[in-house]
């Protein structure tokens, strides 16, 4: 069956996350994904929990690529980048601006080799501006972005989801600015060049922030495990000592929660006919909700959400979700072979019904594609392969 992306090759120069995020999302879906490698290896090989001396978070990340070791501090080096770039149809890198130029790669000097090559650059900043050039991590720029001062607690500092959320969200926003540009492409536009930057990928996600502040000179602050303005939803302890979340902010939706819970009372009261006077008395109704969550254990509670329709549930630890059975049954985990042993990733997201991503491979060896490569897209002999090896550019 094929793929969306059949016959789009991609050359990915970056390394970590936000950029490899964005090639294996493209590989998923069927582009031929070429990732260089210098000659110690991507660092992620080695990150967080490792087994028989590879990250098992590699084995997901990079899947269906193809590894090419290639030392770019070489001139030699250099050229076979080049020349690969040529043969590509994206490119996608995130070192620090400027590092693609110093090297000869920037999009100017790859231009008229491929002038329809569309060129993907993730950095903390972006390519221009007065930041441009600082270095810039997900958690930094989660945190200017705007992400770190809306979530936590009001009297607590700052908190941090454990993820780098933000280098997904870049990886995520690179995969729309190439995608947008092949069709851009195909309707006769060249090539271009398409900017991410961590921080504004955070600050594409602020709703109505922007908004408010400069209409209403409103600061929106971090608001607990409720949402500032919607009324109610916030997470509830139960008897059982686990948590369940509630989002019976629809009118008609907190109607069937308080008759459910007994409060047939507060179902009816004017004062919280809609959200605009749910919100007044947030704390009115998070209190009686809270003592009801209390009374009960979870399972109860989300079996009556379920009854009456109200939206609910638990808060997972991937325990939970691999256990899951409506995890499984939408076929959110794939497993892989890794020497013989079997590896259990998760499925890429969205689900298409005709033309479905698939993982081909896991996360191959270091280099483990550099001659095939080399030799099949640049015509490079099996001599010529050996040489540079012994030079130790490859």
């Amino acid at each position: 069956m094929a793929a969306p992306l059949d016959g789009i090759r991609v050359l990915e120069v970056g390394q970590l996350l936000a950029g490899p995020f964005a090639g294996c999302l493209l590989g998923y879906f069927g582009a031929e994904v070429i990732k260089i490698e210098p000659p110690g290896g991507d660092p992620l090989r080695n990150w967080r929990v490792v087994r028989d001396g590879t990250s098992l978070w590699w084995h997901s990340l990079a899947r269906n690529k193809q590894s090419v070791t290639i030392d770019l501090q070489q001139e030699r080096g250099r050229a076979l980048a080049k020349q690969l770039a040529a043969q590509c149809d994206v490119l996608i890198e995130n070192f620090k601006p400027g590092t693609m130029e110093k090297w000869g790669l920037g999009p100017d000097d790859l231009k008229p080799l491929r002038p329809d090559l569309i060129y993907a650059r993730v950095s903390g900043y972006g390519q221009s501006g007065p930041y441009a050039s600082k270095p810039g991590f997900a958690s930094v720029c989660e945190a200017i972005g705007g992400l770190r001062h809306v979530n936590g607690f009001e009297d607590r500092p700052p908190v941090r989801p454990n993820l780098s959320l933000g280098d997904s969200l870049a990886g995520l926003h690179a995969v729309i600015g190439i995608l947008l540009a092949l069709l851009a492409r195909r309707g006769g536009t060249p090539g271009q060049t398409v900017d991410v930057a961590i921080y504004e990928s955070v600050f594409n996600l602020l709703e109505g922030v922007v908004p408010e502040y400069d209409g209403a000179g409103v600061v929106r602050g971090p608001s607990g495990s409720t949402l500032t303005g919607i009324v109610p939803s916030n997470t509830y302890l139960c008897a059982d000592d686990r948590y369940v979340v509630i989002g019976a902010n629809g009118d008609s939706l907190f109607q069937r929660l308080m008759r459910a819970l007994g409060r047939p009372d507060m179902a009816d009261d004017p004062r919280f006919a809609n959200n605009a006077g749910r919100v007044q008395h947030e704390k009115e109704i998070d209190a009686v909700i809270a003592a009801w969550a209390r009374a009960n254990d979870s399972m109860t509670i989300r079996r009556i959400l379920d009854d009456i329709s109200v939206p609910g549930g638990p808060i997972y630890s991937v325990a939970d979700m691999a256990a899951d059975p409506h995890f499984n049954a939408r076929g959110l985990f794939e497993q892989v072979d890794v020497d013989g042993r079997s590896l259990k990733i998760p499925a890429i997201l969205p689900r298409l019904t005709g033309t479905p991503g698939a993982t081909r491979w896991p996360g191959p060896k270091l280099g483990e594609h550099t001659d095939a490569v080399l030799q099949s897209v640049l015509g490079i002999s099996v001599e010529e392969c050996a040489a540079l090896r012994e030079a130790k550019v490859i």
